[in-house]
């Protein structure tokens, strides 16, 4: 297993330098994403913000889960959140494999039987796209003045496209 002293003597130099110091924790530019946990995603950068000014939620998939509505009534509620972009992308593992094939790669990796996790794989990206906004716009303790948006990021050319 690796070790984490390449990390810690980054996050040093991120140290010697880190200007967030006393930042209060609101979405400054009153901006909630959920999006994937994809390593390609820098989900700041694809909207041209940077730390402070928006709150971030990743899953697999960028799903809206009962977690990530719990995010996000907070952030309306409590941290300056007045728009949602919900974005899942191009070339997901979540919604290129079916649920036995993820369960099949994790049980080859971790040696174990994973054939009762649940993966939560997605069979239509557009039509849970569809699901995952009509919650948030639902939502008793989401404003309804609160603009909430779907998009689909593609990882190969860094564009949003703007389905709801």
């Amino acid at each position: 297993m690796a070790d984490f002293d390449d990390l810690l003597a980054a996050n040093r130099d991120f140290a010697s330098d880190f200007s967030l110091s006393g930042f209060d924790g609101v979405a400054h530019a009153g901006v909630a994403i959920v999006t994937c946990m994809d390593s390609r995603i820098d989900p700041l950068g694809m909207v041209g913000l940077k730390p402070g000014d928006a709150k971030i939620f990743r899953n697999p998939g960028g799903r809206v889960t009962p977690q990530a509505l719990e995010a996000l009534v907070l952030g309306t509620h409590l941290l300056g959140v007045e728009r949602i972009l919900v974005v899942p992308h191009t070339r997901c593992a979540m919604a290129s494999h079916t649920e036995e094939e993820i369960r099949e790669r994790v049980s080859a990796s971790s040696g174990q039987d994973a054939s009762w996790q649940s993966f939560g794989v997605i069979t239509d990206q557009l039509q849970a796209l569809r699901e995952d906004i009509a919650k948030i716009r639902t939502h008793p303790l989401i404003p309804a003045d609160t603009v909430v948006g779907g998009f689909v990021y593609d990882v190969d050319t860094g564009l949003l496209e703007r389905h709801l």
